[in-house]
């Protein structure tokens, strides 16, 4: 799996610098297949070791390397691509002869391979296999069917905060796990003895493994709360009402960014949408200078909420509630005019 992960490095890396030095020139960039035939006619003959795994791990970086040069000039703010690193996002494509039993899978050129968990009983067509903190892992498409559930409640609104992840219209809160604040300490340890080591040596390359495997931690405890949450609001309501926030913006509050960036917000947003396709309900985005949390979920009255201002109390008629359910509630009432 390494050298399969290394040749789709090797040529994605090659491709760029073939491609960099064809654009300096005033050149038109190559194609994914004109690529390919150079690699194997310059490249390939050279380097035998390309022959040691399947053609489809080069030819692949090959045209995820082109359709990276597509996005530059087709989505704003897309970066230019850059070169691959060794043991950094290592991953290489499949396709063939893959048979799945049970907890064993067959690949091209690998052979059988068992996995951690039980397999779906299929046989897919192709596989990517990535190369995270020291563990592999195989992804694969299969066709599902969307289903819809039977719903407990119409709508809901949901506000979505530092302190509190999530603060639901009917009451309930989920607390953030903060993964990332829990872990700083042991992360800056980490840190610390891995600048300490000396480059090239196999005991900085322990405490680098320790290091990724920290941060794994951290990103599948943030991950496994956030799937928690959007499935039960896709499951269990018919409309969920969210504000449509902008998170790139938010990010560049300094004094908030570690802890916008550590409640995942933007992966939110992404499990929720399209969970409500698979389940069979619908996402209404209110918009951002929406109120919510300005008035009162009772009578309509509106204040200014300053941010240290955790409850919200109405001089109309002297509702006293949280902040965060407040707001929540509001969302949920929001008419189409604050859409």
């Amino acid at each position: 799996m390494n050298k399969h992960a290394g040749v789709a490095r090797h040529a994605w890396n090659w491709g760029l610098a073939t491609c960099k030095e064809i654009a300096e020139a005033g050149g038109r960039l190559p194609s994914a297949i004109d690529l390919h035939k150079r690699l194997v006619a310059e490249v390939k003959s050279q380097n035998p070791w390309y022959y040691e795994v399947s053609k489809c791990s080069p030819q692949e970086a090959l045209r995820n390397l082109n359709k990276a040069f597509k996005r530059v000039w087709q989505v704003k703010g897309t970066g230019f691509p850059k070169f691959k690193k060794k043991n950094i996002k290592d991953s290489f494509y499949l396709e063939g002869s893959i048979n799945i039993l049970g907890y064993w899978v067959k690949l091209p050129r690998i052979g059988w391979v068992k996995s951690h968990e039980e397999l779906p009983p299929v046989n897919p067509k192709n596989v990517t296999i990535s190369k995270r903190a020291g563990d592999w892992y195989i992804s694969f498409k299969i066709d599902v069917e969307p289903q819809a559930t039977p719903k407990v409640r119409e709508r809901i609104g949901v506000d979505l905060g530092i302190k509190t992840l999530a603060t639901l219209s009917d009451g309930k809160t989920y607390p953030n796990p903060k993964a990332y604040r829990q872990a700083k300490k042991k992360l800056a340890k980490l840190q610390k003895e891995l600048s300490r080591r000396q480059k090239g040596g196999k005991n900085r390359e322990k405490t680098k493994l320790k290091l990724a495997k920290a941060h794994r931690r951290i990103a599948n405890i943030r991950a496994d709360h956030l799937h928690k949450l959007t499935t039960y609001l896709a499951k269990n309501h018919g409309e969920v009402k969210i504000e449509d926030l902008n998170v790139s913006g938010m990010l560049k509050n300094h004094k908030l960014a570690g802890a916008i960036a550590d409640g995942g917000f933007y992966e939110f947003r992404r499990q929720i949408e399209y969970k409500c396709g698979w389940y069979g309900s619908k996402l209404t985005l209110i918009d951002p200078w929406y109120p919510s949390s300005q008035i009162c979920s009772n009578c309509g009255q509106r204040q200014k909420m300053p941010l240290d201002k955790r409850q919200y109390d109405c001089p109309n008629c002297h509702l006293s509630i949280d902040r965060d359910l407040n707001a929540s509630i509001n969302l949920e009432n929001a008419d189409s005019s604050a859409v």
